[in-house]
């Protein structure tokens, strides 16, 4: 924790005066949407400076499915990207090792985590495997999960409408944590390809 306290102590002094535009308000090019996992790291990823990134992180890059009467933060966080930002792109970013994609494809007992076997089973199994996934399986079943958290999107009214004007970008990725490479899903190729 010390090193934590230290670096922003120091934050001010390294930061220099750069900072002071983004009390005018933000403007970020894109929604990041990908997994709480500590290893993924979407500006070190991206390469986004301050106001360059809006971020939603969740247990297993989740969207969950738009329910009006049940708001969630993640459903309200989406909105504000998209209807006050006004990003024109969304990035759903899935990532090798991913233990809560793991835990599904894996049907595993979440009987201890009851708030996160709640939260995953918002989430369909991307996929079925008699046993452990190897790392190919379970880079499958990420990918898969990630597309289907653009179906997800895909669903909710402020993204309907800028999909069909055109007006928004629908982008899945995959982190591969072990190697710092990144794949984007290319349509016409119905893969996910390097960037």
């Amino acid at each position: 924790m010390q090193s934590f306290i230290d670096h922003a102590r120091s934050f001010r002094a390294r930061a220099g005066t750069g900072l002071h535009r983004l009390a005018e308000g933000q403007s970020p090019l894109a929604l990041f949407i990908t997994c709480s996992d500590s290893r993924v790291i979407p500006s070190l990823i991206t390469g986004a400076g301050p106001g360059d990134l809006f971020e939603l992180r969740t247990a297993g890059n989740i969207v969950p499915a738009w329910r009006p009467e049940r708001p969630t933060g993640e459903t309200a966080t989406i909105e504000f990207a998209v209807e006050v930002l006004g990003v024109s792109d969304v990035i759903v970013c899935g990532h090798s090792h991913c233990g809560a994609v793991g835990a599904l494809v894996r049907g595993q007992d979440l009987t201890a985590l009851p708030a996160l076997r709640r939260w995953l089973s918002d989430a369909s199994p991307p996929g079925a495997f008699t046993g452990v996934p190897d790392d190919a399986e379970l880079a499958e079943a990420v990918q898969s999960h990630a597309l289907a958290q653009l179906d997800r999107l895909a669903t909710y009214p402020a993204i309907q409408g800028r999909l069909e004007r055109r007006e928004i970008g629908l982008h899945a990725w995959y982190y591969q944590v072990h190697t710092g490479s990144v794949l984007a899903y290319k349509p016409a190729a119905r893969a996910f390809l390097p960037l």
